[in-house]
């Protein structure tokens, strides 16, 4: 239970941004580093092939506007999945009971972050050049390697930071789809009347 929490909603919540980078950092972890936490699974030679394939195509795929939101909007049930699947991983040696409930955590955790991350990507996607994409899904990449490495050594300081970063992306989410509402609104009444 004391580093299985941590993990599972670490690596959950970076999933949500970007569960292919997830599972290359683990899984290369597991291979080549000694972290007995990391499941076996996850440091086979094919699931790393799969995601390293994966994230080179994301990599690129995120960087172009609007074609970045079509990208999240599929990787809306694919992300919450592979948390899902990654936190039943963490929890294999635990009763069957606690599996399902890590396994929801993570799903849930993750499908929380990306509508953090795909939210404010629609926000970015209102800008006309592409330098402001192409910086956020480099910020997303160096954040999502630098909270699995921390999650990795120190587990429960990477609890808080995601933790924290969840619930101020949250917040900024919701401020931003306001924001967003009443902009439509006020457009809307201006919007000329169609002639009877």
């Amino acid at each position: 239970m004391t580093s299985v929490l941590p993990m599972v909603f670490s690596s959950s919540w970076a999933s949500g941004v970007n569960a292919y980078l997830v599972v290359l950092v683990l899984g290369l972890a597991e291979r080549f580093g000694h972290f007995s936490q990391i499941p076996d699974q996850l440091g086979r030679t094919d699931v790393l092939i799969a995601a390293g394939a994966l994230y080179a195509l994301e990599f690129v795929v995120d960087k172009i506007p609007y074609l970045d939101s079509t990208w999240d909007a599929i990787s809306t049930v694919l992300r919450p999945t592979v948390a899902a699947v990654i936190a039943a991983l963490f929890a294999q040696d635990h009763a069957t009971g606690q599996q399902v409930a890590y396994a929801a955590l993570g799903g849930v955790t993750a499908l929380a972050s990306h509508s953090v991350k795909s939210g404010s990507r629609l926000a970015l996607n209102t800008s006309p050049e592409p330098f402001t994409n192409i910086g956020a899904s480099i910020g997303e990449d160096i954040t999502v390697a630098g909270v699995m490495a921390l999650a990795l050594n120190h587990p429960w300081i990477a609890l808080g930071v995601t933790g924290t970063l969840l619930v101020v992306g949250l917040i900024l989410l919701f401020l931003i789809l306001r924001r967003v509402r009443q902009g439509w609104r006020k457009w809307k009444r201006l919007e000329p009347r169609a002639s009877v």
